[in-house]
């Protein structure tokens, strides 16, 4: 079968491949072939008959647009003492009140039909924006780990936000402002024609022809300027999530002013951009007065000149004026419409950047789910770098039996947490293979995969949410008292009851409320919901003091009883009941075997478990000191002698 490497194509977010958008494709129509079938979904009848009907507003709303100048142009006719014809009535009212009356009806039809448009269409372009927004965030959990390593958290949610704006500008403007426009220069041009002649025709097609060609142009080159806005943007709030996520850093070390000055620099490029921005707008804007109202005074001066040779009334002087005003509406909203499309293109070409990263990691074509019996893991000659020249493992070989627990020691630098990646299949390795119960963990399915294996971090971090949700997240359908039971046996159940909101508290950003030991816990609560086969201990215990050390080792006893069980040690005390110690050094197996075995050998291990006894004794020896003075600077005075 065939092996997944960095150049294999992503199944995801485009599920097929029919509907994968790309930036570089560069036009707006292919961007919208892309978008099209998020705006007529196959699996959604009801909203392809909200497009239908949202159509069918909008045509209506271009034949209310239209008929309402002539209505206008009635009521100057019937008013215009010259030719009025007072006698004539329909149903009791005479022309001008009927003209009247149709005038402001067709305004009445006119922005009905426009609001039944947007309103039938809101649904439609709110479904595009979350589905593409969907894909997109699962696209990102589909890429690799040495893609995130890469990113900042801050600017990949700046991405997104302003790409799913962005894509809601292109659906709705293209569909909604864009057609409409281009009907109803069709029909006037069309009346113009046969009410008024070519020359009429000719002024208003030059006009319009200019207007758009200068918006172009003119948008062109302001969507340099809003790229620069958006890297500065997205600079800046990257350093702001940044700075606020390390809050604690930050303080530790007094470094608040430049934090701020690291922001400021950013804001300072955008505040440089946005100016610019203005300006340009400000260009644009008069340009397109400019070229607008040159063409509607050469009409004007025409249709004067119509009316003072009798070869036009005072209501075609007016129908002509109103006709060009109903033209100045769209013509100006074409001009804002290109500047948002083109801006909307800017902001989304970032998120299709991300749809266009190809995972690093993929289920092979004929993947099937992992079969567990024994839970057997085992490393065969594997081989792993990160990067060429800086080989990590050199050939490492061993088995985990089923239900047996093995450690892996060394210092730090040796590859001991690169083993846990690997076993997640967060990278692939670079040579040889890795089995459980004799399946290539290549040739399974990820999420199979995952299910099978438990992972206790060093660095446990947590949702910003509730205890009961960050304990659950090990198994989400798992009842209530099935998380209150995970989290006796991880000897926290008694804390969380302490608390006013028990299993409710919530632990804060990275759960920055618990201590580390209370953390740990819900880790290990978590772990022990998930209930897995495998079990990774990665440095479990190495940043907590001695005594939560030994509360959360005896948890951890509990956890790992009866599974196969890989313990990544920092401090060796954890490990000594372990089944077999596998102690690495540059990326090497340089010695095996038991706690006693490896001691008696008197080799890497037995002076690393010397340093570690030494530097433990150092430390209770000041401890002891420490309590000592305590207690002698407590104790009672004696009273003096009298």
């Amino acid at each position: 079968m065939t092996k997944s490497s960095p150049n294999a194509k992503s199944a995801a977010p485009g599920k097929g491949g029919g509907d994968t958008v790309s930036a570089e494709e560069g036009s707006l129509l292919s961007t919208l072939r892309n978008l099209w079938p998020l705006m007529w979904p196959s699996d959604r009848p009801d909203l392809k008959l909200r497009v239908v009907l949202a159509i069918a507003a909008l045509l209506a709303s271009k034949v209310a647009t239209t008929y309402i100048p002539f209505a206008y142009k009635g009521i100057i006719d019937a008013l215009d003492t010259a030719n009025a014809e007072p006698g004539i009535l329909v149903l009791g009212l005479s022309l001008p009140i009927i003209f009247a009356l149709a005038y402001g009806l067709g305004n009445i039809l006119d922005n009905g039909f426009q609001q039944l448009r947007d309103i039938l269409f809101a649904s439609v372009g709110q479904h595009a924006v979350r589905k593409l927004a969907y894909r997109t965030f699962e696209h990102l959990h589909a890429l690799s780990m040495r893609y995130h390593l890469q990113r900042r958290i801050g600017g990949l949610s700046r991405v997104i936000e302003r790409g799913t704006k962005g894509i809601e500008t292109i659906v709705r403007f293209t569909m909604l402002n864009t057609a409409p426009a281009l009907v109803e220069f069709i029909i006037i041009s069309v009346v113009f024609l046969v009410m008024f002649g070519p020359v009429f025709l000719a002024v208003i097609l030059v006009t319009i022809w200019a207007y758009i060609y200068f918006t172009i142009k003119a948008s062109n080159w302001r969507i340099g300027i809003r790229r620069a806005m958006n890297e500065s943007d997205t600079d800046a709030n990257s350093k702001a999530v940044d700075s606020l996520l390390n809050f604690e850093t930050v303080k530790y070390f007094g470094n608040e002013k430049m934090e701020a000055e690291r922001f400021d620099s950013s804001m300072a490029a955008y505040e440089k951009a946005a100016i610019k921005m203005w300006t340009s707008l400000g260009f644009l804007n008069f340009g397109q007065a400019v070229i607008f109202w040159t063409g509607m005074i050469v009409i004007a001066v025409l249709s004067v000149l119509g009316v003072q040779s009798g070869d036009l009334t005072i209501g075609d002087f007016v129908l002509v004026n109103a006709f060009m005003m109903q033209i100045y509406r769209p013509l100006n909203f074409i001009g804002f419409v290109y500047r948002e499309i083109r801006q909307g293109l800017a902001d989304i070409e970032s998120m299709f950047a991300l749809l266009d990263q190809t995972p690093e990691i993929v289920d092979a074509a004929d993947a099937k789910p992992l079969e567990v019996s024994g839970a057997v893991l085992r490393f065969d000659d594997v081989v792993f770098h990160y990067d060429p020249d800086r080989p990590i493992l050199k050939g490492i070989s061993f088995e985990v039996p089923a239900g047996k627990t093995i450690a892996i020691v060394g210092p730090s630098g040796a590859g001991k947490s690169t083993i846990s990646r690997l076993i997640y299949r967060f990278y692939d390795v670079t040579g040889g293979k890795i089995t459980i119960d004799g399946q290539d963990i290549r040739d399974v399915t990820q999420k199979s995969l995952r299910s099978a294996v438990g992972m206790v971090p060093q660095d446990t971090v947590l949702f910003n949410d509730s205890i009961e949700y960050n304990v659950r997240y090990g198994r989400p359908g798992a009842s209530t008292a099935e998380v209150r039971e995970a989290a006796g046996l991880a000897q926290i159940a008694e804390f969380v009851d302490s608390l006013p909101a028990g299993f409710d508290t919530p632990v804060g950003e990275r759960g920055l409320k618990l201590s580390g030991g209370e953390k740990q816990r819900v880790a290990i609560a978590r772990t022990i919901l998930k209930s897995p086969p495998i079990l990774i201990l990665d440095e479990a215990t190495s940043a907590l003091d001695t005594q939560t050390e030994r509360d959360i080792q005896s948890a951890l006893d509990a956890v790992a009883q009866n599974r196969t069980t890989l313990v990544i040690a920092h401090r060796l005390s954890t490990v000594i009941n372990a089944d077999e110690i596998i102690v690495l050094k540059a990326g090497e197996i340089a010695e095996r075997g038991t706690h006693d075995a490896l001691l008696a050998g008197d080799g890497l291990y037995a002076q690393m478990w010397n340093r570690q006894r030494e530097a433990d004794e150092a430390q209770a020896v000041l401890r002891k000191t420490r309590e000592g003075d305590r207690e002698g600077f407590l104790a009672p005075v004696a009273e003096p002698a009298e």
